[in-house]
């Protein structure tokens, strides 16, 4: 473990023991799947706390750790919060893309930690974020690329029919191994595939793999770093040859 994951696991087991002693709810900053996979991994040493992940919607990547004292019976004020940003005139704007939200906010000054999932529907931006920054963010971001934009907080409720764009894609393969799935998912041979697991670029369910053999379910949910992420649907149907056709949604 670096000394960068240390930090971050001492934080987050310091903020378990926050909520244990003062018998009230902590909340982390967000998190990328690696940075949630490492205190996962040493969640023995947590204190008798309940622990929650939470990004705002069902699709969320980015999310933020909730710590509660077992016998905690009061209100949870989760400190997220989603901002609808739209260009003021949708006929005459750019093509906005998540990377030009993104670079938006981080020249305002942002920190990438107060930040989680940005959802794009039609060139419209939906930001979720810590409350903490939200007003920040309604007052200072006007303009995306040469786009002149609005923003509005709204509820979280209404990220529900919020979901990403699916791409929809079958292959062949002889077994349910992760490795052989990934080289269908990204058109790439399973050597290439090999790579992104052996580098810890691989995550199903959020969780860390770095077995090429891992058998995937149906459901699972795959993150490669840089590439993207998909849904294993299921295996649609198996050839006379015992090879496997099967289902995708690449996101």
């Amino acid at each position: 473990m670096t000394k960068e994951e240390q930090f971050l696991l001492n934080r987050l087991l310091d903020l378990a023991r926050r909520a244990y002693m003062s018998g009230r709810p902590e909340y982390s900053d967000f998190l990328n799947l690696n940075e949630q996979d490492i205190f996962l991994a040493n969640k023995s040493n947590l204190p008798p706390v309940n622990y929650l992940l939470f990004g705002g919607y069902n699709y969320a990547e980015r999310k933020i750790f909730i710590f509660e004292p077992t016998d905690y019976y009061g209100s949870n004020d989760i400190p997220i919060v989603a901002i609808k940003c739209r260009p003021i005139n949708l006929k005459f704007s750019d093509s906005l893309t998540h990377r030009d939200y993104l670079g938006a906010l981080m020249n305002l000054g942002i920190n990438r930690n107060v930040l989680g999932d940005i959802l794009i529907d039609d060139n419209i931006a939906y930001i979720i974020c810590l409350n903490s920054i939200s007003s920040y963010i309604l007052e200072n971001l006007l303009k995306i690329k040469h786009t002149m934009v609005t923003t509005e907080k709204i509820c979280l409720d209404e990220l529900t029919n919020i979901k990403p764009l699916l791409t929809e894609i079958t292959g062949f393969i002889s077994s349910n191994r992760l490795d052989s799935v990934i080289s269908v998912a990204y058109n790439i041979s399973r050597g290439r595939a090999t790579e992104y697991i052996s580098q810890s670029k691989v995550f199903v369910n959020s969780k860390l793999v770095n077995s090429n053999s891992y058998t995937l379910k149906e459901k699972d949910i795959v993150s490669v770093r840089g590439l993207g992420r998909f849904i294993f649907n299921n295996v649609i149907t198996t050839t006379k040859k015992n090879r496997l056709m099967i289902s995708l949604s690449k996101y």
